[in-house]
């Protein structure tokens, strides 16, 4: 089973008043996640023209994907973006998507365009490694002293150690908003915690079920 968050976009705003187009693009995708067995967690409209990438509903959709480890789930190709290169963006961001109207298609698409950008990264990492081997046979010193096995040992456990508060930080930011708007409507760091779980959000190390502490960590960060 799979869970999805779905995106529908309309192109004007007289379409997203009257529902037109969307009706289709919900039952398509509805129809798919059933298909599949999987739940959808959240919905997501936008009214915005397809030639632009900076659409906010968009954001939250993929937000709140990271948020869940759903798919996001469209309707059709084009009601996601007509861009190869923000299709690729995508890709990179960690989010797992997925048209109705292609599934295969679409996974395959992406999957060349990323082959090619993994195969031109490899080809820039060769010609760097091949231009350090150049410049050490020309007698070049490569590197420099790094204080020795302690020192490096314990700029390694700085290191280890700020990138936790790094990491935990940016996951409170992501979840943060969510968290205090549940907050403000008047429910207890228990109850946040239930809402949470209920609407599939993981919590920083990936689990699926939140606690009161858990919550109240989050809030003190943001």
């Amino acid at each position: 089973m799979r869970d999805f968050v779905t995106y529908l976009r309309v192109s004007t705003q007289r379409q997203g008043q009257s529902g037109l187009g969307l009706e289709a693009q919900k039952k398509a995708v509805q129809d798919y996640a059933a298909s599949c067995g999987g739940a959808v967690l959240a919905e997501f409209v936008e009214v915005e023209s397809g030639k632009k990438n900076d659409r906010p509903k968009l954001a939250q959709a993929m937000q709140r994907c990271r948020l869940t480890g759903a798919f996001l789930l469209i309707a059709k190709l084009d009601r996601l973006s007509r861009d190869a290169h923000f299709l690729i963006g995508l890709e990179k961001a960690g989010v797992e998507f997925v048209a109705a109207d292609m599934p295969h298609a679409n996974r395959l698409t992406v999957g060349i365009m990323a082959l090619v950008a993994q195969q031109e990264r490899e080809a820039i990492s060769q010609r760097t490694k091949v231009a350090l081997a150049a410049a050490k046979a020309r007698g070049v010193k490569l590197g420099g002293f790094r204080g020795g096995p302690a020192l490096d040992q314990a700029e390694g456990t700085r290191a280890a150690s700020e990138a936790r508060r790094n990491a935990a930080q940016t996951f409170a930011e992501q979840v943060g908003p969510m968290v205090l708007e549940l907050s403000a409507n008047g429910l207890s760091l228990r109850q946040v915690a239930a809402r949470l779980t209920e609407q599939g959000i993981r919590t920083a190390r990936g689990g699926k079920v939140w606690t009161a502490a858990g919550v109240s960590r989050v809030m003190v960060r943001v």
